[in-house]
């Protein structure tokens, strides 16, 4: 009888000896919290994705919300957010009073484009954009340039959603331009959740050009609290009568949150970002594997297209599966799947239909999102798959829809 398969995930985290042995160190140290990892983390994942400042925190949500809070997001104030991305994406503005507007998509990569936002900008009503939010989906980057060039004019920021591209790189001058490293937006926000390109358990990262925002990053992601001389407010309180600081003494200047990211799994992260150029080179090649077993499925079944000049580091691998013509539904389909050990999810649900949403804001008609939605399923990438995975994958979808 032959040996059952591992059951194959969509997403899987890679953890090998160096980085438990990272972290064992970790716990063996004076700090577990802020100590002198964390900002090893941050000027390690500057300089990779070629930021001029990093600010870690502790997931990618924690990455958004600070955002908002640095941009100063006032209560009645818009930002616009692609309806195809995970919740919060716009529950970062509303954890602010901010109101959001979502965009429709393209519906055969999901992303955000120029014309989907001029579409949502029409419907502004006079009301004031603070932030334009692009989510780079699966690791496809949406068309920054072309975003911003509609942005400006309001003078709206943008904060790129980058919590699926870390690694993805963009056609751009003499070399590509990197997610992340500040070129056409005021902040990027990365998560490090256990699927992604590399974790930190959770935890996630903002990076900015501004130095200004990246003060502000890291006082709202410590309680509003400051420690720096050069910057408190009560003299009375904060020095002795010689000039010296009270060593003690510590400002609340702002309403902040703990989002702070332990030096603990900073250790993890700075073990995992060592080896981020392995794990995109493996995702890399297991996504060009399954691109050419796909081929002959097409156009029942068609891998997500990377945009003109994008070379992603794909975080998921999605197809696009017409089930209506297959004469099965998804839920069968993921069903079928999984009785023969394959993991696959949705990514995502629009935004705008989930209920919370739906009763603040009516109904919305984007059929880009509904187009995408109805076909999207997800499949496994993950960098310790085996080379035969992908095989192993496509010849059970090729079954499970009778084809071939």
């Amino acid at each position: 009888m032959a040996e059952a398969q591992p059951f194959l995930p969509y997403g899987r985290q890679v953890i090998e000896d160096d980085d438990i042995a990272a972290v064992t160190e970790a716990l063996r140290a004076d700090l577990l919290t802020t100590g002198p990892r964390v900002e090893a983390f941050e000027r390690a994942f500057a300089e990779t994705v070629g930021a001029r400042h990093a600010v870690a925190c502790s997931s990618g949500t924690a990455a958004l919300h600070l955002s908002m809070l640095a941009l100063d997001l006032q209560p009645g104030d818009v930002v616009i957010a692609p309806a195809i991305t995970f919740a919060a994406t716009a529950n970062c503005a509303r954890y602010q009073g901010g109101e959001v507007i979502f965009a429709d998509v393209d519906p055969d990569t999901g992303l955000m484009t120029p014309e989907t936002l001029a579409a949502a900008i029409g419907r502004l009503g006079g009301r004031r954009l603070k932030a334009v939010l692009p989510v780079h989906l699966s690791g496809n980057v949406a068309d920054l340039p072309g975003i911003r060039r509609l942005a400006e004019p309001y003078g709206a920021e943008l904060v790129e959603d980058a919590c699926h591209a870390l690694g993805t790189t963009m056609a751009g001058g003499n070399q590509p331009e990197r997610v992340g490293d500040g070129r056409h937006s005021a902040l990027a926000c990365f998560s490090f959740h256990p699927v992604k390109t590399m974790t930190t358990g959770e935890g996630g990262m903002v990076t900015t050009s501004d130095p200004a925002l990246a003060q502000r990053l890291r006082l709202y992601r410590t309680h509003g609290i400051s420690r720096d001389p050069a910057g408190f407010q009560h003299h009375d309180l904060a020095f002795d009568a010689d000039g010296a600081v009270n060593p003690w003494i510590y400002e609340m200047q702002a309403l902040g949150y703990n989002y702070r990211l332990p030096d603990l799994l900073c250790a993890l992260g700075l073990s995992q970002l060592a080896k981020l150029d392995r794990f995109i080179a493996r995702r890399r090649s297991l996504a060009e594997r399954y691109r050419t077993l796909l081929q002959p499925l097409a156009p029942l079944v068609r891998a997500v297209t990377p945009p003109r000049g994008c070379d992603p580091a794909l975080h998921l691998f999605v197809v696009l599966i017409d089930f209506a013509a297959a004469g099965l539904s998804r839920r069968q389909v993921t069903e079928a799947l999984r009785a023969q050990g394959i993991g696959s999810q949705v990514h995502y649900i629009p935004v705008h239909r989930q209920p919370y949403y739906r009763a603040r804001y009516g109904p919305i008609d984007l059929p880009g999102a509904d187009a995408y939605y109805s076909r999207c399923l997800s499949l496994p990438l993950f960098p310790s798959m085996a080379d035969s995975d992908p095989e192993r994958v496509v010849a059970a979808l090729r079954a499970v829809l009778g084809v071939g």
